[in-house]
């Protein structure tokens, strides 16, 4: 297998050692900056309405130094006072100017310190609302998947296995880049922003209770890393990976990947299967491309197919799936269906109508 030597290895753990961060999928909210200039022009028209209303009457004040008041003094005295400051310089002397103060600038002071006290609040409570928000999603997130990787690779998988039926608050996404994740979360995923080799970060992405794991990175190397990483957190979860290179395929099954896809290869093989004919390479595209057309899936046997030959089947049986093997429809071998056999079969994809394959990981040798 070509890997880059330690030294490389460790440049690239340095250059992706970021702050471990989950980030929840967000709903659509008023950027902050908005928000704040909002309120401070809110602010700004309570101290001019208050100016205003304090000028109208100011034959009703007394100011100290020169006994009138005027539009100046007016903003001088409404500012003192929203911001309860009141250094008495400039008093309501009229019973007029009085009950002016109490049912009108009271309010409005009480008003003005409600936005900006209301600003500061909402700016400090910002991160305990948001751990809270992570708490609960830690605590109720069971048999979900990870994704390693939200690439071409990464996003396709994700969206083949949503097509099936999984619910994307089930989906958790890994990548060492933040704005990976954020377009992660602007689709309604979770995201993780780390390194996914070590093991603190598929430790916050609640590995060790995933059901199923796809690890698509960019090299090869870190795929078998974060294959080792994620096997040792988790011995039961099924584990996808993919590489370039055809002869590091062996190496991730040794390192605990149940299925290795080979990207280059596969595409390669539906490259050359469409030279041959173009209409195989189509359907083999529209097999793999779930939610429309023909959907390959795999499911269990069903009582009434027991006992059965693949052919005597409803659904179109290409492979069946007995214990670790996987046999061809028309291996004599297979006999009869059994209920624990489970069925690779093609079917229509109908419109609205998600079947979602049987999970459960084959069982290790």
């Amino acid at each position: 297998m070509k890997l880059p030597g330690h030294d490389a290895i460790a440049r690239q753990a340095d250059e992706h050692l970021v702050t471990h961060r989950v980030k929840l999928p967000r709903k659509v909210v008023e950027r902050p900056i908005r928000q704040v200039a909002k309120r401070l022009l809110m602010a700004l028209a309570v101290l001019i309405a208050t100016a205003l209303i304090v000028y109208a009457d100011h034959e009703g004040y007394n100011d100290n130094a020169d006994g009138s008041v005027d539009l100046l003094d007016a903003f001088y005295y409404a500012t003192v006072t929203l911001s309860t400051t009141g250094y008495g310089d400039i008093t309501p002397v009229s019973d007029g100017a009085r009950l002016t103060n109490i049912f009108v600038i009271t309010p409005l002071r009480v008003l003005f310190l409600i936005i900006l006290v209301g600003t500061t609040l909402e700016v400090l409570t910002e991160r305990t609302r948001e751990e809270w928000r992570l708490n609960r999603w830690r605590s109720t997130l069971r048999d979900h998947t990870v994704v390693v990787g939200f690439g071409t690779k990464g996003r396709s998988a994700v969206q083949t296995v949503c097509a099936t039926g999984l619910k994307k608050e089930q989906v958790v996404v890994v990548d060492p880049s933040s704005k990976v994740i954020d377009a992660a979360t602007s689709e309604g995923f979770a995201g993780v922003i780390g390194d996914a080799t070590r093991s603190e970060v598929l430790r916050r992405a609640e590995v060790h209770r995933a059901r199923q794991i796809i690890i698509a990175p960019q090299r090869d190397d870190t795929a078998v890393l974060v294959t080792l990483t994620a096997r040792q957190l988790n011995r039961s979860a099924k584990i996808v990976a993919a590489v370039r290179e055809e002869e590091n395929a062996p190496l991730l099954k040794q390192s605990g990947a149940d299925a290795v896809i080979t990207s280059s290869g596969a595409a390669g093989r539906l490259l050359g299967l469409s030279v041959l004919s173009p209409a195989a390479g189509m359907v083999m595209e529209d097999l793999i491309q779930q939610g429309s057309g023909l959907d390959l899936i795999e499911r269990p046997v069903v009582r009434a197919e027991a006992g059965k030959s693949p052919r005597e089947t409803d659904d179109l049986v290409v492979s069946v799936v007995r214990g670790h093997r996987v046999l061809g429809y028309d291996d004599p071998s297979i006999g009869t269906l059994q209920l624990t056999d489970r069925l690779i079969t093609i079917v229509r994809a109908t419109p609205g109508a998600q079947v979602a394959p049987h999970t459960r990981p084959l069982p290790r040798d």
